[in-house]
């Protein structure tokens, strides 16, 4: 991630912002830019054509990454406006252009002419009919010969796609597609900040956690003109995916599963706290006792990470942290895991020490207390877990307050 403040580099065009006297365009047309002379002017004149054909006001921003060849020179001929990002990224550089941005609505799509900037206004309509984020989709609308990879088309999309629509019940059917439309207020409430390709991962499950409304138009893929390697690299931009939609997935990935988890593991290890148990003629011994000790630590881990990403979130997301977040603010989180953590803690080593004890001056045979000593083994390691994971939950809620105090 990187902070919106080191976005402060972006040189812009003054001149063009201070243009007091010019109407403001009613749609901008956003284009990342790195090394795209072959293809660029061709995208700026689509977007301008649809500008003319539905007579309305339009400018085009290039977001510049730092091209060496005439890119920026033929976007500034053709009437572009051209942002220069030094903050390496696809994301970077398409937040840079949408921040220059002055259009109510802003169509962003690739510099390489695959997406076909002539189809901007099923956006605009979309967007005039009320949606706030529109998503191409381009499985629907169809992808032409060459457009894209198998490797992309038949397994990344789809599988990092199915991943995303499950751990975010998202209904978005090409969640990387790289056409969008949507409000300049919906690109704040947005919030995205990635500098990478995750961009665009970011943008729809920041778009769902801010309750946009979302609509799908079919769009069709065509071969990049550019005559060279996209920029795209398969497995580390398919990971910086995947990392970014797994981490803002607290709900799925930690609080549900581990809670199924604890629930799980307290109720075997208070059944066979005492010994082995039959039930229906099954047998309950010690492999059961050590499956609940681990649900039980897996599950308390899972939950204590995920309040501590919730609030990771909310810190730079602040506003959509859900329920959790405002109810570990209102409360004294860290007081109350330090309490009850300390007390399990400390009630699992007195009772080890009295076990201990036992085995030295009473004596007898320790199998029969393996149950017990599993039992009071969990209970200090999950002890100590929720205390040291107070102390960190509470640096997390400070920062967070900081945030929303200015």
């Amino acid at each position: 991630m990187v902070d919106k403040s080191n976005f402060a580099t972006v040189q812009t065009d003054l001149d063009s912002l201070r243009s007091d006297d010019a109407a403001a365009p009613l749609v901008s047309a956003i284009i990342p830019c790195l090394n795209e002379e072959r293809t660029l002017g061709i995208c700026i004149r689509k977007a301008l054509d649809v500008f003319a054909k539905r007579g309305l006001i339009g400018e085009v921003v290039v977001g510049d990454n730092g091209s060496s060849d005439r890119s920026v020179e033929i976007a500034e001929s053709l009437g572009a406006r051209v942002v220069h990002q030094r903050v390496k990224g696809y994301g970077a550089a398409i937040s840079a252009a949408a921040e220059a941005a002055r259009g109510k609505y802003l169509i962003m799509a690739d510099a390489d002419d695959s997406y076909d900037w002539s189809s901007l206004g099923d956006f605009i309509d979309a967007l005039e009919d009320g949606a706030e984020l529109v998503m191409g989709d381009r499985f629907a609308g169809g992808i032409e010969p060459g457009a894209m990879r198998p490797l992309h088309r038949y397994l990344g999309n789809p599988l990092l796609s199915t991943i995303a629509r499950w751990l975010h019940q998202s209904p978005i059917h090409d969640f990387h597609c790289g056409m969008r439309g949507f409000t300049r207020d919906a690109f704040r409430r947005m919030g995205a900040r990635s500098p990478g390709m995750e961009f665009a991962s970011e943008m729809v499950i920041n778009a769902h956690r801010a309750g946009l409304v979302i609509r799908e138009v079919p769009i069709k893929l065509y071969p990049d003109k550019r005559g060279r390697p996209p920029h795209l690299r398969s497995f580390r931009d398919g990971w910086r995916h995947l990392r970014l939609i797994v981490a803002h997935a607290p709900n799925t990935m930690y609080l549900i599963p581990g809670a199924t988890l604890l629930m799980a593991g307290t109720v075997g290890l208070a059944a066979l706290a005492a010994g082995p148990v039959r039930i229906g003629g099954w047998y309950f011994g010690i492999h059961f006792v050590a499956l609940s000790a681990m649900a039980t630590l897996i599950g308390l881990s899972a939950i204590l990470f995920g309040m501590l990403a919730k609030v990771a979130i909310a810190i730079y997301h602040p506003g959509h942290g859900g329920r959790i977040v405002p109810w570990l603010m209102r409360g004294r989180p860290l007081e109350w895991l330090v309490f009850s953590g300390g007390v399990l803690a400390a009630a699992g080593f007195v009772a080890d020490v009295l076990l201990a004890l036992h085995w030295i001056f009473v004596g007898g045979p320790m199998e029969q207390s393996v149950h017990l000593t599993f039992v009071i083994t969990t209970a200090c390691v999950a002890g100590m877990s929720m205390v040291l994971a107070g102390f960190v939950l509470k640096l997390l809620l400070d920062n967070l307050d900081d945030r929303r105090a200015f």
